[in-house]
Parts: structure tokens; sequence; C-alpha cells
């Protein structure tokens, strides 16, 4: 007997979501050309040195804006309740594989809630440190020291951003069937059960 699905993302939302994680990859193997010598042969990817510099911050408002439609329609999902200061003591239960001693959660646990919010805070403060370095257009309106420090601060958010979404890949893959939610846009009621019971409450009034 097939298994019943609940809607999880409109195809709208995993548009947005899969636009975000293309241009994320590109900004990155752009920066990261940049980043140190030996990863300069990454600017070919984008017609050279010149182009990857040119396009690397273009890429990145793109990236910026839109993550921005996916945070207008998910920040209020993302903010921290008691459920969620529940989960986080018994997180050590979630790494042991011990699922069945986890609180109940709504739509997005803690640990998705941080990668949320770490994800927001690090592309916001690669918006601002980028522009404070980006030539010929803004640089100029600020003094040497602070462009200095601004491309110190970018470089740090941004190993902050590759890492949540290393955790944010990881986690996916590491709960079988998640995958699912941003490919097909639904899960399997089991799944909801299982890993977000007081969502799955709400999607089936309880039934």
């Amino acid at each position: 007997m097939a298994s019943k699905l609940l809607q999880r993302y409109s195809d709208g939302e995993r548009m947005n979501h899969w636009v975000i994680a293309l241009l994320f990859i590109a900004a990155g193997l752009s920066g990261l050309a940049f980043f140190h010598p030996s990863l300069f042969f990454l600017s070919h990817l984008f017609g050279g040195g010149v182009w990857a510099r040119i396009l690397h911050p273009f890429i990145g408002v793109a990236m910026v804006l839109a993550f921005l439609g996916m945070f207008v329609r998910l920040w209020r999902e993302n903010l921290l309740n008691d459920a969620d200061r529940e989960w986080v003591k018994h997180s050590g239960d979630m790494l042991r594989g011990n699922k069945a001693a986890m609180p109940p959660v709504g739509k997005y646990n803690a640990g998705q809630k941080g990668v949320f919010w770490l994800m927001a805070i690090s592309l916001l403060a690669l918006l601002v440190t980028g522009i404070m370095f980006w030539q010929p257009w803004f640089a100029d309106s600020f003094p040497i020291l602070a462009r200095r420090i601004a491309v110190v601060v970018h470089a740090a958010s941004a190993v902050a951003l590759i890492l949540s979404v290393i955790m944010h890949v990881y986690a996916a893959i590491w709960v079988k069937g998640t995958v699912r939610a941003m490919t097909r846009g639904t899960v399997t009621e089991a799944w909801a059960r299982q890993n977000h019971a007081l969502w799955h409450k709400e999607m089936t009034r309880g039934k």
C-alpha cells in the first residue's frame, strides 16, 4: 500500500531553493579563485581572471536577493521556541541515532533553524563587506583600512556560509527521505510523523 504524502514545499519554493544553490556554487567557485593562488585555475570556469572578478559580485548580489525571497517566507517559522530548546537538550541522542528520545518539533528543528540563521547572517556580512571593496563602484567611498578589514570579514563569512551549507547537505542526506522534499516537494506521512511530529499533526489536523 502506497504511503500517504504530505506537501512540504511548493514548486516555487523548490525553484527558489535550487536557484540559490546554483548561485552559491557559482559565487563560491569564482570567489575561491581569488582566495589563494593555487585555486586561481577556477577562474577559467568564468572566462578567466578578469571575467571572474567582474562576475563574482553580481553573482553574489543575485544569491542574496534569491535568499531574501526565501527569508521573507520562512523567518517566522525559524524563530526558536520552547520545543526547540527541549530539542537542543536532547541533541546528543540525535547524534547517537536515538530518534525515539527526541522531543516533537514543528516544521523545522533547532538545528535547521540554526543553519538558516547562520546562512542569513553570513550572507548579510558578505553583502556589506563585498560592497566595501567592490571596484570600481563603491570601494573608493571607504578608507583603505576599512576595506582591508572588510576583505578579512568577507573571507570569514564565506567560510561560515560554506560550512553551514555542508551541514545542510549532510543533514539532508543523513535523514533518509529529506531530499525528496526538495526534489519532489512532498514527504511521506511516516517521515513527517517521525521527524517533525508537531508539523505532521498540524498538516493532518491530528488525524
